[in-house]
């Protein structure tokens, strides 16, 4: 499709700013599908565009993470089964389930995390020195990746959020290493729709990439804050995106 300058200029400003968000907390394809769908695209082809810019961010913000030594990989495998198990069954049930759950599925999680975050914030901020556990070793962590997975796979936006209640919640991890592996369980997920999106040719390359520029740069930037920003900041960054989540949850037609 033809883009103006403006247009290209406001699918990076909004990938830009979806890289960060993402990266911190979730929530940043509540800026970014707008932006494609007001471009004219079908809301199932600005779906699947997207995509190419959520998998552009997670390579980045792993390759990131992982130079700064904050991405563990000696449990990963056994995180991303449960969650891809999950993820797949979320996808089944999204394909039989009305339309009008997802909603209230939706709004319903980001306000739970939100209050979670208010009154037990140590479930998604462990005090500095807790020791990470290890999926084996916590048989909730199961239940709780699968329902990440599972809620990833029926709903997809504001993923991140449930992920990130999963892993520093019953694995333990602080904010900064749970974003990391968020992050890694995010790109699996995005791969493989991606995948399914190409052979169904839904995907606009041209606006897709230059979305995935802007989110190159947001999540290499968002990195370095995540790196550099006190544990505490960062709860309250992901406390204002969960709110931020429920209202374009109340907002969405």
């Amino acid at each position: 499709m033809d883009m103006s300058l403006l247009q290209a200029s406001l699918l990076i400003g909004t990938g830009f700013l979806a890289g960060i968000i993402n990266t911190l907390a979730g929530g940043g394809s509540n800026l970014t599908l707008p932006a494609l769908m007001v471009m004219g695209m079908p809301a199932e082809v600005a779906n699947a565009t997207n995509r190419v810019g959520v998998a552009v961010q997670g390579i980045t913000a792993l390759f990131g993470f992982r130079r700064h030594g904050k991405l563990e990989t000696s449990d990963t495998g056994p995180i991303l089964l449960p969650t891809i198990i999950g993820g797949l069954l979320g996808a089944v049930g999204a394909a039989y389930a009305p339309s009008t759950w997802i909603k209230p599925l939706l709004l319903g999680t980001m306000l739970t995390m939100a209050l979670i975050i208010l009154v037990r914030p140590a479930i998604v901020a462990p005090p500095a020195g807790t020791e990470p556990r290890k999926v084996r070793d916590t048989p909730s962590s199961w239940w709780g990746l699968g329902l990440a997975g599972f809620y990833g796979g029926f709903v997809q936006a504001g993923v991140g959020f449930v992920l990130l209640a999963a892993l520093a919640g019953t694995l333990r991890y602080d904010l900064v290493r749970a974003n990391a592996l968020k992050m890694l369980c995010a790109l699996a997920f995005t791969l493989v729709a991606l995948v399914l999106f190409i052979i169904e040719d839904l995907v606009m390359w041209g606006p897709g990439l230059i979305l995935a520029a802007g989110t190159m740069v947001g999540s290499h930037i968002a990195v370095k804050m995540a790196i550099s920003a006190r544990p505490e900041t960062l709860k309250w960054f992901l406390f204002l995106m969960t709110l931020c989540g429920s209202a374009a949850a109340m907002l969405t037609d």
